[in-house]
């Protein structure tokens, strides 16, 4: 069983509790003036998907859940429906928008991505820190404007929004970190 104590939890984390699976959404490390520290930790339930306000005691250990990562390959979109091939098997998985979050915004067809599976249930993905989108729509660029000037927002490939100089235009491909949503530069 692996464990761990309850102020090195990070966004991200995957933990079971009361033997359900939670992934750590936010967590603030607190030490009031009267009384013991304590960690406040939001997460979201992996299977029901509702999420949980809990209290920790800085000492509390947690049990950590053991995730097995595979190489799979994004093969297609049907509706909110994502399907992965696992690169070694070759066996077909389906993961739906909601569970995969926002990293719906950075799939592109035939992309390896790693695919933490808990009990062989899919739970998440491990994004690369950047992507590679192409820019289909944006604002063209206005005369005179230098490159510190205001962004224009950009649709991506994926159908993802985001804020860009106004040097970008329609057709180049733009680096986009995937931690953050933000426009890196051009690719």
């Amino acid at each position: 069983m692996d464990t761990i104590q309850a102020t090195r939890l990070r966004k991200g984390n995957l933990v079971k509790m009361n033997g359900e699976l939670y992934r750590v959404l936010e967590m603030v490390h607190l030490t009031p003036g009267k009384g013991k520290a304590f960690v406040q930790v939001k997460m979201r339930n992996v299977r029901a998907g509702t999420q949980l306000d809990h209290k920790f005691r800085s000492a509390d250990v947690i049990e950590r859940a053991t995730l097995d990562d595979r190489e799979m390959q994004f093969s297609y979109r049907e509706g909110d429906t994502f399907h992965f091939m696992d690169l070694e098997t070759y066996d077909q998985i389906e993961m739906t928008a909601e569970s995969l979050g926002d990293s719906v915004n950075y799939l592109l067809p035939d992309a390896t991505i790693k695919v933490s599976l808990f009990e062989g249930v899919p739970v998440g993905l491990d994004l690369p820190l950047t992507v590679d989108l192409k820019v289909l729509e944006t604002a063209p660029a206005i005369k005179g404007a230098t490159a510190n000037a205001q962004l224009k927002p950009a649709t991506l490939e994926t159908g993802l929004v985001v804020q860009v100089p106004p040097f970008v235009n329609d057709g180049d491909t733009v680096r986009i970190n995937t931690e953050t949503g933000d426009y890196q530069s051009r690719a």
